[in-house]
């Protein structure tokens, strides 16, 4: 697949003349390969995944225990559903309610420990072989391990004693162990969009699981009732006395409250309140805006303070320009008209023409207009001034008389909302316990219960897992799954841009070509000998791909930029720059990038001077450039680090350089611009330039970051854009571009140059 022919982003501006369209798409499918190649590249741990799986389930399958299962359901409603019709809360509060701690609780009450000893005491548990201890075990070899375990800790802990749990009240020990293995054989389920709950029991007696099953959810529904018929006669006992207590307060607060009305007559309070409160209001606004026109008008007068001081002497220039009227404008303009009438005059007439004479009687009657119009727009400012002082002054001491009046009323009602707030509290207290104790008198005499069994467990006839021979079937199964579901899973979570299909399927925008990681070296460029071969052979495709791209004459420009920092894009530049100059090419390579310049360590040229101190007029081009290994490549660094780049970038003088540049002796201009999420400049630059090669690290950058800088830079817009994949690991990647891109037939071709 030729990365020249990959389609081209449809949301971006029209390619260059120059720039001819792609004439192949290619097929964008995920193929069954690409799932394979997936595999292939996580098989050590597939692999190991799969073995461990297998092997575990294989071994666990035949030395398993057959286990039976017996399961009941109950119906576990919410108190209030078992009330009478019209008793107890409103249907709204019923409505509202969360009812799930209320059923999370009854599933930790089904697996409690006081429950669980009444029910062992009713099965009689401990007559049970298989919790008593009389029944032996079978070995398995995770038992075999854990007892070899367990017997080597013996031995070197000897002296010391490990700290046994303590036993809950009303626990002997045994007991406590019994009622511990019994819970942890019991399942509470509830049954999704229902208000059922599956009980289940585990034993390797099928009967005596259905017993501990159906013996489990008795003793639960009749602690339910008993706690409920508890609960509601200590409750009805404490109402009694609350009531009597309740009564007394509300009839001395009513008395009191009475008494203070008839006194201070408070009814009238609350309508002197709302109309003061309005006031103050108003008042609070009036003044607030009174303040700041003061302060608006005070700034225009301090300007113009010094001016006032002067008197007459006050030119029209010296008025601030916020503070001259029309009238000034037109006399100023009017002033200037005669004054170049009158150098038209003084060349044709001399000083005592009448026409001089009278162009300067003009001219003296104008500034005289102005100087008056001048003193006026002063005073006025003044007299506008004086005029908000007094305006804030008055609103202010209205506010602090309405603020008195307030606080005045505010005294006066405080003893009767005190007083007022505590009655109706009172008499809302007293009303809700007799309601209460009214309800839970019906409720305790109708003896209902919201527990019930709806089906009892039954005697189950096939164990929970298959055992012997079929249990490596599944193992192989699960273990294959989980291997690829692991593979799929790591694919899945690397979200970073990879290969070039993920340039063109994720990123929508052509591919220029990929460049190969070089291990050991920094900063690899084409001029060095211990370059690999497919490296140069790598840029000298990316040449090929630039210049079928960009057929026409004259000077090319093209902005080298990155996502994030270490993608290589400085280096990247240097390479692209080097091998157009290779090819033939007159090429000046720009270091735009004036925050970190790093251009001038491949090519080993000096930093002194370069793009900033041309961009901030301390130098020319000529004396910037310098030249490299090659003649046809000529170079600028950046230079010293500006305060600005960006602006220095966005200046005019960058856009005459650049303009300068195209019409020089140049075939193609590279600038290395820094990365997109970390500043602006190479947006700034991408209208300017004729495209943008974007620098993406394989395995670097995720592709979220990748399509946030390309959206970036992409509203600049440049005129064209394309991707470079850099630092691709073809040896981690070997399946992949073996079978799209042949790179074994570089390899191939390496081995026959050397």
């Amino acid at each position: 697949m030729n990365p020249e022919n990959r389609p081209q982003n449809p949301q971006a501006r029209p390619p260059s003349p120059g720039a001819p369209s792609s004439s192949y798409s290619p097929e964008t499918d995920v193929h069954i390969l690409d799932r394979i190649a997936v595999l292939y590249r996580y098989r050590r741990i597939a692999l190991a995944v799969f073995v461990l799986t297998a092997a575990a389930m294989t071994i666990q399958g035949y030395s398993n225990v057959q286990m039976y299962r017996a399961q009941g359901r109950l119906l576990i409603e919410q108190e209030r559903a078992t009330e009478v019709t019209g008793i107890g809360s409103s249907a709204g509060e019923q409505f509202y309610e969360d009812p799930e701690p209320y059923f999370q609780t009854q599933y930790k009450i089904l697996r409690g420990r006081d429950l669980t000893r009444r029910v062992i005491k009713k099965v009689k548990l401990d007559q049970v072989p298989e919790f008593n201890g009389t029944a032996k075990r079978p070995d398995t070899p995770l038992t075999l391990l854990s007892s070899a375990r367990t017997r080597l800790m013996n031995m070197i802990w000897r002296r010391e004693e490990a700290p046994q749990e303590a036993p809950k009240i009303d626990e002997t020990p045994d007991e406590s162990a019994l009622v511990s293995a019994f819970i942890g054989r019991v399942s509470v389920d509830p049954v999704r969009g229902s208000r059922l709950v599956d009980i289940s029991f585990d034993s390797v007696d099928p009967k005596f699981a259905a017993d501990a099953a159906n013996a489990l959810m008795q003793e639960y529904v009749d602690q339910n009732l008993q706690s409920k018929q508890a609960a509601t006669e200590n409750m009805l006992e404490w109402l009694t006395k609350e009531l009597s207590n309740q009564q007394a307060k509300v009839e001395d607060s009513e008395r009191a409250l009475a008494e203070y009305r008839d006194k201070q007559n408070a009814m009238s309070l609350d309508d002197k309140q709302n109309i003061v409160g309005a006031r103050l209001n108003q008042l609070n606004d009036a003044a607030t805006k009174a303040k700041m026109e003061r302060v608006q008008k005070e700034t225009a007068y301090t300007q113009i303070k010094p001016l006032l001081a002067a008197g007459s002497a006050v030119s029209a220039d010296q008025v601030p320009i916020t503070s001259q009227t029309p009238q000034m404008t037109q006399l100023r303009a009017k002033v200037t008209e005669l004054q170049q009438q009158k150098v038209q005059l003084s060349q044709k007439y001399g000083d005592k023409h009448p026409s001089m004479i009278a162009i300067n009687a003009q001219i003296s009657e104008t500034q005289s207009q102005l100087t008056l119009e001048t003193q006026k727009a002063l005073l006025q400012i003044k007299n506008d001034y004086d005029s908000a002082v007094l305006a804030e002054r008055t609103y202010a001491q209205n506010l602090d008389a309405a603020k008195a009046d307030v606080q005045d009323l505010n005294k006066k009602s405080v003893g009767y909302n005190v007083m007022e707030r505590e009655a109706k509290s009172n008499r809302n207290i007293y009303e809700s316990l007799l309601q209460k104790e009214k309800e839970m008198r019906v409720s305790s005499n109708s003896r209902s219960n919201n527990v019930r069994i709806v089906d009892n467990a039954e005697v189950p006839r096939s164990p929970l897992a298959a055992a012997g021979r079929r249990t490596w079937l599944t193992s192989i199964f699960i273990g294959l799954v989980l291997a690829v579901g692991v593979a799929f899973g790591l694919d899945y979570m690397n979200d970073t841009i990879k290969t070039p299909e993920d340039v063109t399927r994720r990123l929508k925008l052509p591919f220029l070509g990929l460049v190969p990681s070089v291990r050991g070296d920094k900063h690899p460029v084409l001029a060095s000998a211990h370059v690999p071969h497919d490296f140069g052979e790598a840029f000298r495709s990316l040449r090929t791909s630039l210049m079928s791209r960009f057929p026409a004459e004259g000077t090319k420009i093209l902005v080298v930029t990155s996502a994030q920092p270490l993608e290589g894009k400085t280096t990247t530049a240097c390479n692209i720059a080097m091998a157009l100059a290779y090819g033939g090419s007159r090429v000046l390579l720009v270091d735009a990038d004036m925050r970190r310049p790093g251009m001038h360590r491949p090519l080993r040229l000096t930093n002194e001077r370069g793009l900033s101190q041309v961009l901030i007029g301390q130098a020319r081009v000529r004396d910037v450039i310098q030249r490299t290994v090659d003649p046809n490549l000529l170079a600028i660094t950046a230079g010293r680090t500006p305060p600005n780049p960006s602006e220095l970038l966005g200046s005019e003088r960058m856009k005459t350089l650049l303009s300068n540049l195209s019409h020089g002796p140049f075939d193609w201009i590279v600038l290395d611009t820094p990365p997109v999420l970390a500043v602006t400049d190479a947006v700034i630059l991408a209208p300017l330039v004729n495209g943008v090669c974007f620098v993406i690290g394989a395995e670097m950058t995720r592709r979220r970051l990748a399509e946030r800088a390309l959206e970036t830079i992409m509203s600049a817009p440049p005129r064209f854009a394309a991707v470079v994949l850099n630092k691709v690991d073809f040896a981690r990647n070997k399946y992949y571009y073996s079978r799209y891109y042949g790179h074994q037939y570089k390899n191939y071709y390496a081995e026959a140059a050397s």
